[in-house]
């Protein structure tokens, strides 16, 4: 049973209700294919080691309300470099995600209800920590009629009620088969100052790298969205590094920006552990500077490219172009 007072995510600390790694690939349709040899990594990759008073004190306070951090569950590289600063992007409805995605770490099983204090208790956690900007992202909820948009929706509001100044960004899963009713939630004060869904890859490499995701459908929800509400800036992101090829992201560029797309985010895909699917290359930081350039011409208001960049990695700053400052 978890030690109620130990500072590591619950999820971590229980592995017959979590499952991760092998346990968790094993039944993908694509089987994780290991290399013979593993790219040694390079030297501008680099992360601070996640330790300090200021990561305690986010651990401590998650901890007392039973919130739980994208950080913490998918191993963030950047986690000690947020946490000290005060800054986590928040993960609703559970630890638990009902898919199996073969690049994430974060745990599959049985998804618990739906914690009706949660949207109350991220409210309080944001006012405490005094946070402007937040990111609230969610594990896929595919046992739910709308995929957990309503307690997007809730949470949002919750967070607005309390921290009125607060912007409010939510990197949302994909909701595939359930888009209309999920897009409906997000209206009135559970509008979000910035709607972000991760393609995290390209088409080719969703077999291998997304089960259970469709491509289409995807840049289905974000062009829906900004047809909703065109005035809320949209943002994607993929990871680089699982065998793409430069023409085939420069593609997924123009396909964001044709659905009206104005954020994006790339970043080098760092494999989690020895069962995830490995890395095939490190792009190079100059490889991501030119996709930075693409990018600006293609006309995204803003593109974070470099290779310790994650969706939500300095989401206030990027989000300044687009929504303006605090």
């Amino acid at each position: 049973m978890p030690n109620p007072h130990s500072l590591t995510a619950p999820s971590r600390l229980s592995p017959d209700t979590h499952q991760r790694g092998q346990d968790k690939v094993s039944r993908i349709p694509v089987k994780v294919e290991r290399l013979s040899e593993i790219p040694r990594k390079p030297a501008w990759i680099r992360a601070k080691a996640p330790v300090g008073p200021g990561v305690a004190r986010i651990k401590r306070l998650l901890r007392e309300n039973k919130l739980a951090t994208v950080c913490e569950e998918a191993q963030c590289p950047n986690l000690g470099e947020c946490f000290n600063h005060g800054t986590a992007t928040f993960m609703i409805l559970g630890d638990v995600c009902t898919r199996r995605c073969p690049f994430c770490d974060v745990a599959h099983g049985r998804p618990q209800p739906i914690d009706a204090a949660e949207p109350e208790l991220l409210a309080e956690s944001v006012e405490r920590m005094g946070l402007r900007y937040v990111v609230i992202t969610s594990v896929d909820r595919d046992d739910l009629r709308d995929g957990g948009a309503g307690h997007f929706a809730a949470c949002l509001k919750a967070v607005r009620a309390r921290c009125p100044a607060t912007k409010l960004e939510v990197l949302v899963p994909d909701f595939r088969g359930r888009e209309e009713p999920a897009l409906a939630a997000f209206a009135g004060a559970a509008t979000p100052d910035v709607f972000n869904h991760n393609l995290e890859t390209v088409p080719a490499l969703y077999p291998e790298a997304r089960p259970g995701a469709d491509y289409a459908g995807s840049l289905r929800l974000l062009e829906r969205f900004k047809a909703l509400h065109p005035r809320v800036p949209t943002k994607s992101g993929l990871m680089l590094g699982l065998g793409e090829t430069s023409e085939q992201v420069l593609a997924v560029m123009a396909d964001l920006r044709a659905q009206g797309c104005d954020m994006l985010t790339l970043g080098q895909y760092l494999q989690p552990s020895r069962e995830h699917l490995p890395v095939r290359r490190y792009w190079e930081p100059a490889e991501f500077e030119a996709l930075r350039d693409a990018g600006e011409r293609m006309g995204f208001s803003n593109v974070a490219s470099g290779p310790m960049v994650r969706s939500s990695y300095h989401a206030d700053q990027q989000a300044i172009g687009a929504i303006g400052p605090e």
